[in-house]
């Protein structure tokens, strides 16, 4: 079943393309780039320009935060309690990376 208003769409694309609305488009007559995932590929896109990382480069970048905060810290118990953050963060970088190449 078509949607209601597709009559009214196509209607406007064709007095658009008429006008000339889509001559002379940044890309025009290029081939589309190629995309690995085309159901996302949106999604992929917009996660890609507001900075967006997968999950393994994050995990990294917060296990690197806590190895300076080792390098830091003077006080045993909380030298401890990063040595725990920091394990439990090796084996989520793991499995990220794990998932991310599958």
């Amino acid at each position: 079943m078509d949607h209601p208003l597709i009559d009214l769409i196509n209607a406007r694309i064709d007095a658009a393309e008429k006008d000339g609305a889509f001559d002379n488009l940044a890309g025009a007559g290029r081939p589309l780039p190629e995309c690995e995932d085309p159901e996302n590929e949106l999604l992929s896109r917009l996660v890609r320009e507001s900075g967006g990382v997968p999950e393994f480069v994050s995990l990294s970048r917060e296990l690197q935060r806590l190895r300076a905060e080792l390098r830091e810290a003077g006080d045993r118990s909380r030298r401890q309690e990063i040595l725990k953050e920091m394990s439990m963060m090796d084996a989520r970088l793991e499995l990220a990376r794990k998932a991310y190449t599958k």
